[in-house]
């Protein structure tokens, strides 16, 4: 069986996007994998390219082929080494969701305050009716 590390698209009509995984190399293109190991996103600026690099090596010390385009993209992804980690950082900020509770607890204490300053008192509202 010989093991090849390649791409597979999993974008849909007119976007791609591809997994980076590790696959027998009768598998088709889109079909059957061993392992995902990363992905990479064409469209971003610049690319996005996130590589499990421990799996990466495990898969390559065992006997796994790189294709042309998967070596293109780990050269691309150690080239641009410094600005990688803050990459996985804007990914895995967007994935997380939402802020933290702590932040939008101070924005809801600084509301009422606003609030209750908005609204006139009782006492310089209209004269009390008897």
């Amino acid at each position: 069986m010989s093991v090849r590390v390649r791409l597979t698209r999993v974008g849909s009509k007119k976007n791609p996007i591809w997994r980076v995984v590790v696959a027998d190399q009768r598998s088709p293109r889109d079909g059957r994998f061993i392992e995902a190991i990363g992905h990479y996103n064409p469209q971003t600026e610049p690319s996005t390219i996130l590589i499990d690099e421990e799996r990466l090596q495990h898969w390559i010390e065992r006997g796994a082929q790189p294709t042309g385009t998967v070596k293109q993209l780990m050269k691309a992804r150690a080239k641009s080494g410094s600005e990688a980690p803050a990459a996985e950082a804007a990914s895995a900020a967007a994935a997380a969701g939402p802020a933290p509770a702590e932040d939008a607890s101070a924005s809801a204490e600084d509301a009422p305050d606003e609030a209750a300053s908005a609204e006139p008192a009782p006492d310089e509202a209209a004269p009390a009716q008897e």
